[in-house]
């Protein structure tokens, strides 16, 4: 725990930025958790703050107005807030949503029973989400986002408002977990009608105490989208090492990989260049994409440098970002928005991950010759055999050669 808290104090001063994690402490559940969490540690990838965000409830409920179509979000609305969310960017939760998705299972429970249910059930195919379970009050279902989630929750709500029948909702990671906000929900407000969702570490809702009105908020409408950009850095290094077919080798390989697995619509590319653009659904399914590229590119000797932001002027400004992440070598770099602030998963350079290795390893051996080098030195200063100082950093390196 010292070594990893001295290791991020060192990386912040050589990168001018905060260093959250290095690699992660997440633990793995199943096969896909075990694969990114070995490729993170692997790649000693680190998440980094460019410029902090302001958390609280307030800028949370702001960016809720504006991640739902504002067609959908009642006037009459009201934000409660049940456990406060933590005040900076919590690496596990994020790692989660790259990996798992965002919270996209919707429970939905009527507070006494109607045949609103099989409305609901089929609201919920119509808006291509999957039924998992239901029953005469209750439904799971898994939908394509976390927003999709919440704003068809306020179409059940009133609905269900309308023919007297209050309803609750929630988002969550499982329907497990949508169902425990749900009753997260229920102490904090009994059989009042809203839809519970979490947001950086805190959990909040959104409530109806009367019915929702058809007047709804007034916001300028924002860019939803989820767009990528990624450039090769320094490509024509790259060229010369290597050959122009090898670059546009591992291009064409990333844009297959976005255009079949990574559910990305791809804009711009062209074969033989060295850049290109895609949109996603969300920003979840572009950070685990933009992961799986850079891995992939840094593999074949390629850095990438990615840019995640709502419009494609925004992801190519954050891409140009990952330019001054670097110790002195260029390497790759994802940067995105989270909150209010800017944040990059860097991915440092094979010596710099050799020398975290080495320090992550052989700690005792490191204590060991310090206190050994420490000690002879001494001695030698007390006994004026300063020589012996120096004969000891030559014993200590020897041993230090033939251990590794």
């Amino acid at each position: 725990m010292a070594l990893d808290r001295l290791l991020k104090s060192l990386f912040s001063r050589l990168l001018n930025k905060k260093v959250i994690s290095i690699g992660t402490k997440y633990y793995a559940t199943n096969e896909l958790e075990t694969e990114y969490v070995g490729l993170i540690n692997l790649t000693k990838t680190m998440l980094v703050e460019i410029q902090p965000a302001q958390i609280n409830s307030q800028t949370i409920f702001a960016n809720l107005e504006r991640e739902i179509d504002q067609r959908n979000l009642p006037q009459n609305r009201k934000f409660i807030e049940i456990k406060p969310a933590e005040d900076k960017i919590n690496e596990f939760a994020l790692l989660s949503n790259i990996i798992m998705g965002s919270d996209r299972y919707l429970y939905v429970e009527l507070f006494k029973p109607s045949q609103l249910i099989e409305t609901f059930a089929q609201m919920i195919i119509d808006a291509d989400g999957e039924i998992i379970e239901k029953s005469k009050t209750e439904l799971v279902g898994h939908m394509p986002s976390k927003k999709e989630g919440i704003r068809l929750a306020i179409e059940m709500i009133t609905q269900g408002m309308q023919q007297n029948n209050n309803v609750r909702a929630a988002v969550g990671m499982t329907g497990a977990a949508s169902i425990e906000r749900a009753i997260d929900m229920n102490r904090e407000i009994g059989q009042t009608s809203g839809v519970g969702f979490t947001k950086l570490g805190g959990e909040y809702g959104v409530i109806f105490e009367q019915q929702p009105t058809t007047d709804k908020i007034h916001l300028t409408p924002i860019e939803a989208d989820n767009f990528m950009y990624i450039d090769a850095k320094d490509s024509t290094g790259f060229i010369s090492k290597y050959g122009k077919d090898r670059l546009i080798e591992i291009m064409n390989d990333i844009n297959t990989y976005i255009d079949t697995e990574g559910n990305g619509k791809i804009e711009g590319y062209r074969v033989g260049g060295d850049d290109l653009i895609t949109n996603f659904p969300n920003k979840e399914i572009a950070l685990k994409t933009a992961l799986d590229c850079a891995w992939y590119a840094l593999n074949n000797e390629l850095n990438l440098r990615i840019g995640i932001g709502r419009s494609r002027r925004e992801a190519g400004e954050h891409a140009h970002l990952a330019d001054d992440l670097k110790i002195n070598d260029d390497t790759a770099s994802i940067v995105f928005d989270m909150a209010n602030g800017i944040y990059s998963y860097y991915i440092p350079t094979a010596f710099t991950r050799s020398a975290i290795d080495y320090l992550q390893n052989k700690t005792l051996m490191l204590i060991g010759i310090f206190l050994f080098i420490f000690i002879v030195t001494i001695i030698g200063w007390n006994t004026q055999n300063i020589w012996l100082g120096f004969v000891a950093l030559i014993i200590a390196i020897l041993v230090a050669t033939l251990m590794n």
